[in-house]
């Protein structure tokens, strides 16, 4: 099944990108079926050395050999990565995959054209330790077929979720994309008052990391809505709600959903710009055509 996703080709070899190569390996992708290019030599000779994995010499050059292309570069390199490739898009139209927060199918589609077999993802930072979540939009030239190419090489990632419209991207970057700093910040609050009643530090980060971790298998593993699992916990009168107590009177539920807002509120705004920007850019396109 895995080999027929064909061959990979990673544009861009930073920590994401990395950590895609090296859960695809992980996962039981033949290393010798994925190649990357990257400016950065050292970098990725050095991939190339701890993966076994080939390197091409240029993006065309990678795109002219792949049957599915992650674009797996910073936001600002992005206009420069399509123009390199448009040329092989439109000769090799491989499955596209970009990870690239906040650039949207439609300044892609402005460098590459609009029959492309495009997916946008937006994956969070466990996808480093191949613990994260992904959620991606597919466009409308995506058959079942590559979809499910799509969903395979996320996979090796974490959980995969597809959207129906590009939009709600951003309420996942609100929720799914930040939430791993909302974690640590509650992680950090709750190892320091662990410490203020007398805890060593090592030992109060050790019970609330184990706390998340086993809390969430809970709710994963139960199926129970968390409001239930949270009411077997609190005892009438006892220390458990009490402390329920506090964090529903200082609003921690609604500066919660506050922080979620916020930040699909703003990667709404930082898309909204991008938009502008595409307009101009699909018209610079044009006059080159």
């Amino acid at each position: 099944m895995k080999q027929e996703i064909g061959i990979i080709g990673v544009i861009g070899a930073g920590k994401m990108g990395e950590a895609l190569i090296a859960g695809l390996i992980g996962s039981g992708f033949d290393a010798g079926k994925i190649m990357a290019y990257d400016p950065d030599a050292d970098r990725v000779d050095k991939m190339r050395n701890e993966y076994g994995i080939k390197v091409q010499k240029s993006n065309p050059d990678l795109v002219k050999s792949s049957d599915v292309v992650i674009l797996a570069v910073k936001p600002q390199q992005m206009d420069r990565v399509l123009d390199e490739i448009s040329s092989s898009v439109r000769v090799k139209n491989p499955v596209l995959i970009s990870i690239a927060a906040g650039v949207k199918t439609e300044t892609i589609k402005a460098h590459l054209g609009d029959n492309l077999r495009l997916a946008r993802v937006m994956p969070n930072t466990p996808a480093l330790i191949r613990e994260g979540v992904s959620a991606y939009f597919a466009c409308s030239g995506m058959s079942i077929d590559d979809k499910a190419k799509v969903e395979m090489v996320l996979a090796a990632l974490g959980k995969v979720f597809e959207v129906e419209k590009e939009d709600l991207l951003d309420a996942v970057t609100g929720l799914s994309g930040s939430g791993p700093a909302y974690v640590f910040m509650m992680i950090e609050a709750l190892a320091d008052a662990g410490v203020k009643m007398g805890l060593t530090r090592k030992l109060a980060q050790d019970l609330a990391v184990q706390t998340f971790i086993g809390s969430a298998r809970m709710v994963q593993l139960s199926g129970k809505h968390p409001a239930e699992l949270k009411d077997m916990v609190a005892s009438p009168g006892g220390t458990t709600i009490a402390g329920l107590s506090v964090l529903e009177q200082g609003g921690m539920r609604g500066l919660l959903i506050k922080a979620v807002e916020s930040a699909t509120i703003r990667s709404r705004e930082l898309g909204g710009g991008s938009i502008k920007k595409d307009k101009k850019v699909e018209r610079r396109i044009r006059r080159k055509r």
